[in-house]
């Protein structure tokens, strides 16, 4: 593993030396570089410190790990591989994200998951650990989004206009999402039997990544949220 050390380089010398770097690499004293990682495939980064803006923006299979927080934008429009952020992450994570994983430890910032998208076999997934901020999954048209709240300490562990324009995929959250508004484009329900089989390989996988018990978390109560059929957003957009 190539070391490398952030503390000096702008964010463009730090990616040029990034992509030098071989398949696997580790980044140290990281002081907001912005752009981390983005586009890139077939690489390990790891990341001690906190990245800026748009940490693997457009990533397109490279494996991200994050030991503390990152700013805004991680994972915009990420085509494929995996982010791991061992503490919280700022506005708007997953924007646009159409395909791979993107796991928080702890809380999300404003508009996590907006405009999320799938198709047929690319499904993204946006897992938060503890609480997200308002407009959570707005206009989002497909993937699954996860809030499990393990350190909510009484607060809503989503906030406010959550799901406003939903037009396709999954929301769940943790709990019977008392004191959360939703709009009336979107139904909630208890998880079903099926509901929690498919969310099981996400929770164990946050389980194993930040030290939780998975069995645990799968014994609370989830809510699902989908968009109805009867959604006028839906017009908004073209189908295939």
């Amino acid at each position: 593993m190539t070391t490398l050390y952030a503390k000096d380089p702008d964010h463009r010398a730090l990616n040029e030396a990034v992509r030098r770097a071989g398949d696997s690499v580790r980044i140290t004293g990281c002081l907001g570089q912005r752009f981390i990682g983005a586009g890139m495939s077939g690489v390990r980064i790891e990341i001690d410190g906190i990245p800026g803006n748009a940490l693997g923006a457009y990533l397109n299979g490279a494996e991200i790990t994050v030991d503390g927080n990152a700013q805004d934008a991680v994972g915009d429009t990420m085509n494929g591989g995996r982010i791991v952020v061992h503490g919280s992450i700022g506005d708007a994570a997953g924007y646009a994200m159409r395909g791979g994983e993107i796991f928080v430890r702890d809380d999300a910032g404003y508009r996590a998951g907006i405009h999320m998208k799938e198709y047929k076999d690319k499904v993204p997934v946006l897992v938060i650990g503890g609480c997200a901020g308002s407009f959570l999954g707005e206009y989002q048209a497909g993937g699954v989004i996860l809030v499990l709240g393990l350190n909510a300490d009484g607060r809503r562990i989503v906030g406010d206009f959550p799901c406003t324009g939903m037009h396709g995929g999954r929301m769940v959250l943790r709990g019977t999402c008392g004191g959360i508004v939703l709009p009336p484009q979107v139904t909630a329900r208890p998880a079903s039997p099926e509901d929690m089989e498919a969310l099981r390989p996400y929770i164990e996988a946050y389980a194993a990544l930040f030290g939780k018990d998975a069995g645990e978390i799968l014994d609370s109560p989830f809510t699902v949220v989908t968009p109805d059929s009867a959604n006028p957003y839906r017009r908004m957009y073209v189908e295939n």
